[in-house]
């Protein structure tokens, strides 16, 4: 079976977490930090919060920007379920804005909604913008709308590490309030579990720093109270356990030395998925239309076409199973899921988005896919396409 996804561990990768389990710290030692800054430095940020996982990340960063009771985020439909559970964790309700050609955010429909809900005075206070598969959303556009209506951005590039938005890495934070990355395995590199938030913005870094470990600080300067020794901490808020570890730092800071090449291997991959599927008539994912800019290409997702087959796509999504390829669907839409149902929403609330699931298939997608494995693929989906 030719995986969706998949990790590529190096020997270097596995030397580095041994290094780690050999030394004095296995968790909250010097890994973390060189971790924070590696990210940081390739994104040409200033501080890194590193966490257990991205969703873990999303949920300090919703708290960070105060999200809370009685507030609004805005996310997609096209996500995984974590970049709307977010707000939920802080007993903020949440809407969604509908998706573009791009799969990603519309800039017109999100003004549309600013407009409507500016007329209700509900705006939200949390935009959650989502760069899926890799490829940066409208990042300008969206600014341009947080600069008029008041809102904070907390961009979700979990798929996006390595990606480029006009000229600049995507989390440098020139149009986002906080940047959050995931390294789940199957993601563009891996610590295993984890996830960082970025930002530019030292209140909100030290906030981030302080809920992922218990809401505690160390630092006497912050204290409310005069410590009688160096063993005094105070827990100033409710925090959570969201620590990362070292042994997960080592990789990453290891992994993240082939993060360019995992990066143009994937390009050259989804590059030459395109050329061996352009007359099939599937609906091919789009490149990034500004030469400044580069998606990191986590996912590689076709739109099936059930007319020109014969076949739906859950015959599809069989047929290429039983024939070795791992094909997946990213996503159902957030919003059906009988959770957020349960909250009031309905299909055809964002129809581009529903219509979009409906048709969705991830074919493999990852640095090792070999060309004559790429052919397989591209065999196997030719074969029901075009029956």
């Amino acid at each position: 079976m030719i995986p969706y996804g998949k990790q590529s561990i190096s020997e270097a990768d596995v030397a580095a977490v041994i290094e780690v389990l050999n030394s004095d710290f296995l968790t909250q030692g010097p890994a973390v930090g060189n971790f924070e800054r590696t990210v940081t430095n390739y994104c040409g940020t200033t501080y890194g919060v590193a966490v257990s996982s991205a969703t873990a990340a999303l949920h300090v960063a919703c708290l960070a920007l105060d999200l809370q009771a009685g507030d609004l985020l805005w996310t997609v439909p096209n996500t995984f379920v974590a970049s709307a559970n977010c707000a939920r964790y802080c007993g903020a309700e949440v809407d969604f804005v509908d998706i573009d050609q791009t799969r990603n955010m519309s800039v017109a429909a999100l003004e549309e909604k600013l407009i409507l809900a500016r007329k209700r005075g509900h705006l939200p206070k949390v935009v959650v913008p989502v760069a899926f598969s890799g490829l940066a959303c409208d990042m300008k556009g969206i600014r341009a709308l947080s600069d008029k209506f008041g809102f904070k951005i907390l961009e979700d590039a979990s798929h996006a590490i390595g990606a480029r938005y006009a000229g600049n890495q995507v989390g440098c934070g020139l149009w986002s309030d906080i940047t959050v990355f995931s390294f789940h395995p199957v993601k563009i590199v891996t610590t295993g579990e984890g996830g960082i938030a970025v930002t530019r913005d030292k209140q909100l870094a030290a906030r981030m720093t302080r809920l992922r470990s218990h809401g505690i600080t160390r630092d006497p300067d912050l204290m409310e109270s005069p410590p009688e020794g160096a063993w005094v901490y105070e827990m100033q808020e409710l925090g959570w356990n969201y620590r990362i570890t070292d042994i997960q730092a080592a990789l990453g800071i290891s992994q993240f030395r082939r993060l360019d090449e995992f990066v143009s291997r994937r390009n050259v991959l989804a590059a030459r998925y395109g050329q061996l599927l352009a007359d099939t008539g599937l609906d091919l994912p789009p490149f990034p239309t500004d030469p400044d800019s580069l998606s990191s290409w986590h996912l590689y997702v076709i739109g099936w076409n059930e007319q020109r087959s014969g076949l739906k796509r859950a015959e599809a999504y069989a047929g290429l199973q039983k024939k070795g390829i791992g094909v997946n669907v990213h996503y159902m839409p957030v919003h059906l899921q009988p959770y957020y149902r349960r909250l009031g929403f309905a299909p055809g609330m964002f129809p581009v988005a529903e219509a979009y699931s409906a048709s969705a298939l991830t074919l493999p997608l990852f640095p090792q896919l070999t060309e004559k494995e790429q052919d397989q693929v591209v065999e196997a989906v030719r074969s029901l396409a075009q029956r």
